[in-house]
């Protein structure tokens, strides 16, 4: 393992890059993931890592010979790591080249308009993953899938969950082809009760938690579904209400 000394070492400029610019992300083709958990989670899923940072004291995992292995001190890590508490470990991920399918052949897809929050964004990876979801579609102006604080809140997710950009004519093109109604999570006259729609097979809609679904995406959706609450409550957060919605898509899915 290779020791780096100074902040101004090239790799170490690469890393801050990554951690603070979309752009530079896309251009490298590469994103920064934190925590050792993290970086165990992505060997195991078969994430293709390209470097991993450890401070002084933190064990590291054994590592495949691709990957370079650096140690810096607690300091440079500092001046590195997104984090304002860094958890010792920093690596670099390859973006997987996820082209959008030329046809959706699952049966549960989330599109999500809107959802600018990275969190949230990370958490609804994460229960996709967990719900068997076939795939998450994003429409322009959601959080970048890639930023520290998205990647993070995936919990891993962002290794094995299946999704993509997307603009609305195409994804209405895929569902056409494929079959699958777009349901809205929204109000409006024929809004029905989610308990009461058959979600087996269909893509749902989720909006931002300020703004809701844009008038595009309504217009294009065939039904719009409601999750009942108290009547004193307006909304629910967006991942949230992801969650709900991924839940009943699963109703009668055998989990193992």
């Amino acid at each position: 393992m290779e020791t780096i000394t100074s902040r101004q070492n090239a790799l170490l400029s690469h890393l801050r890059k990554l951690g603070a610019r979309r752009a530079y992300r896309e251009e490298r083709g590469e994103y920064l993931c934190d925590g050792a958990k993290l970086l165990v989670d992505a060997l195991r899923s078969g994430a293709e890592v390209r470097a991993a940072v450890f401070s002084e004291g933190v064990e590291a995992p054994a590592l495949p010979e691709s990957v370079r292995a650096v140690r810096v001190s607690g300091e440079l890590m500092r001046s590195v790591s997104p984090l304002e508490t860094p958890q010792g470990v920093l690596f670099t991920v390859a973006m997987p080249r996820r082209a959008l399918p030329e046809r959706l052949t699952g049966s549960r897809y989330l599109v999500l308009d809107g959802v600018q929050d990275p969190g949230n964004l990370g958490t609804i990876l994460r229960t996709a993953d967990a719900f068997f979801c076939d795939g998450v579609l994003l429409l322009p102006g959601c959080a970048d899938v890639y930023s520290p604080k998205t990647v993070r809140a995936t919990m891993g997710a962002v290794f094995r969950q299946e999704v993509w950009q997307v603009g609305m004519e195409e994804l209405c093109a895929k569902l056409d082809e494929a079959q699958l109604p777009l349901y809205g999570a929204a109000l409006r006259d024929d809004t029905a009760d989610v308990r009461a729609v058959d979600l087996r097979r269909c893509a749902v809609a989720v909006g931002s938690e300020g703004r809701g679904l844009s008038e595009e995406v309504l217009a294009r959706c065939d039904k719009t579904i409601k999750i009942p609450m108290r009547a004193r409550c307006e909304s629910l957060n967006a991942a949230v209400a992801a969650a709900v919605l991924l839940w009943e898509m699963n109703r009668d899915n055998p989990f193992p």
